[in-house]
């Protein structure tokens, strides 16, 4: 077993720039200067408005800052600046950040937090309205990731977006369907009536949709900066829409509001077949899962099974369903819990693990491993499965390197709109119920936490130190799947991120069930994997999305998932 902790260092709030920065071990040689830098993401005009800020000498952190913004105005459905996101950054000499931008719970927020008349809300119940939407990261993430790492002017970020949302940008079929199948969500403000719903119906694809309140607004954060969000009248905005939402009011108050802060975590890196990748560490449980599930693999002999040979995909199920019960078990908030993670990737744990799989058979049943590290003994939760998000990849001709994913949830995230931006659901990304026959459950409401998260950017080096590959995915609690086989198709089956992030997605998620994507090649090998042992094998529908950059010969290549609308776009 190869695998090996490279960094756990705890980092206190970033409040002055006194936070302890974890890095990974240099290049062996200087990295290339790369003759265009390149951005992907999950929206050609999102992908553009960070290729442009490259255009303009921009840093590949400016140019995934301008994406998030730009994504704000043409994927309102999935991530924007009315959510949280985890942003990993290698400065181009090997020096790693990793910035929390989650969203956090009201102080009022408890573990009765979604009860309602003696009954929990059911999460579908507990999504629209204000006691879903958890206080707003990605500003305070942009800002310190522009303190850091930026290099054009704060106002310069946000121009492509503001054009965007001014003079109007074109709906997509894509977004036209979410329209339609997320009314009860995009429709449930008058504010997002106005916008999305104008005559009534939503609005159709080729229409020009403008959205004048997040363009002034956009301009305003632009001018004043990020207090012009937590403070004065979109703080205030803000308290209003979730303490009188037409469903669930909240009880948050302009101190949550104010009190924000992004956070610097330690980065998580280990090694996998002399790969050094960089992860985020809770309450991302991106790192521990994808990471965890990679040190599973290592006695395997992917390389020689390959990609068509349904055995591997076997494995990669099998060693999920034990890596997404230990995730179940013990991520969240590691301010509010202590997170076993070095004890999870630990050598001799998953060496250990490792033996309970099988190259020709399935695991009867499957729990949560005894990782050192483990203070209290938790209960799992109940968290939904919702698929959303975005995730984007920039990087600049120096060598910087961007991997950012943003949420605010479930499409359309709560439902209420301020100055033309949903603000998110992320509470219900803590459980809905706080304990199981009588013990807490690790990701339990708590007045302050951060949700736990799928959202899983990762940095991948080469053997000889340099940066390979960014990249990361949308899709709820599929991410570290998805993230998973890129790197396994980019590592194992030397492919190219293209054609690793196109690979079919295979989703076990703890439990006996096993999800084939729909239309996939994978849907022929059900047959091998029932003979192996799967018996609850069920088709899941192609709601994936990817992105990444990687470095190849000194030059970069753009990836983006087929399934989706993103593309890469050069400098």
């Amino acid at each position: 077993m190869k695998l090996r902790l490279l960094a756990l260092i705890a980092a206190p709030l970033l409040a002055g720039g006194c936070a302890t920065t974890t890095t990974a071990p240099r290049p062996a040689a200087a990295p290339p200067v790369f003759d265009k830098g390149m951005v992907s993401a999950a929206d050609p005009r999102a992908a553009e408005a960070g290729a442009q800020i490259l255009r303009q000498g921009g840093s590949a952190t400016d140019a995934a800052l301008a994406t998030l913004l730009a994504l704000t105005v043409v994927e309102p459905q999935s991530s924007g600046i009315g959510g949280g996101g985890f942003l990993i950054v290698d400065d181009g000499k090997g020096k790693v950040d990793t910035l929390d931008g989650r969203e956090t719970a009201p102080a009022a927020a408890g573990p009765d937090w979604f009860k309602v008349n003696g009954q929990y809300l059911t999460v579908p119940q507990a999504i629209p309205g204000g006691k879903s939407v958890g206080v707003p990261g990605n500003l305070a993430l942009m800002a310190e990731a522009h303190r850091r790492h930026g290099k054009l002017a704060w106002k310069d970020l946000f121009q492509p977006a503001i054009r965007l949302a001014g003079e109007g940008f074109t709906v997509t079929p894509r977004l036209n369907a979410f329209l339609e199948r997320f009314r009860e969500s995009a429709a449930l403000s008058a504010e997002g009536r106005a916008i999305y719903y104008p005559d009534g119906n939503p609005v159709a694809a080729g229409t020009t949709l403008k959205n004048p309140a997040l363009a002034a607004f956009l301009a305003r954060l632009a001018d004043e900066g990020p207090r012009a969000f937590y403070s004065g009248a979109n703080a205030q905005a803000i308290v209003t829409a979730v303490n009188t939402a037409p469903r669930n009011p909240s009880a948050m108050t302009l101190g949550d509001v104010g009190a924000y802060r992004a956070k610097e975590r330690p980065p998580v890196c280990v090694t996998y077949r002399r790969h050094r990748m960089c992860g985020m560490g809770p309450p991302s449980s991106g790192a521990t899962t994808v990471f965890g599930v990679l040190g599973l693999l290592e006695r395997f002999d992917l390389p020689a099974l390959g990609k068509d040979d349904p055995r591997a995909w076997h494995l990669i199920a099998e060693a999920q369903r034990l890596a997404y019960a230990d995730r179940e078990r013990y991520l969240a908030d590691p301010d509010f819990v202590d997170v076993p993670v070095a004890g999870l990737l630990a050598p001799d744990y998953l060496a250990a693990r490792a033996q309970l799989i099988a190259i020709d058979r399935t695991m009867a049943t499957v729990a949560p491993g005894n990782p050192a590290g483990v203070k209290v003994a938790l209960a799992d939760g109940l968290v939904p499965d919702i698929v959303s998000t975005s995730h984007f990849v920039a990087i600049d001709r120096s060598g910087q390197a961007a991997t950012l994913t943003s949420t605010i949830e479930s499409a359309f995230g709560s439902g209420l709109v301020v100055n033309g931006y949903f603000l998110n659901n992320e509470l219900t990304d803590l459980s809905v119920i706080p304990d199981r026959n009588g013990v807490p459950v690790a990701n339990r409401v708590e007045g302050g936490k951060r949700p736990r998260s799928s959202m899983s950017p990762v940095l991948v080096y080469a053997p000889d130190g340099r940066l390979r590959l960014a990249l990361g995915a949308a899709g709820g609690s599929t991410i570290p799947a998805q993230v998973l086989k890129a790197i396994i198709g980019v590592v194992d089956w030397n492919l190219s991120a293209q054609d690793a992030i196109a690979l079919p997605v295979i989703f076990a998620p703890g439990g006996q069930t096993v999800f084939v994507e729909r239309g996939s090649p994978h849907e022929a090998m059900i047959p091998a994997l029932k003979a192996l042992g799967h018996a609850d094998v069920q088709l899941r529908e192609r709601s994936f999305k990817a992105n990444a950059v990687e470095a190849v010969n000194g030059r970069l290549a753009g990836a983006a998932d087929p399934r989706s609308e993103g593309r890469a776009v050069s400098e």
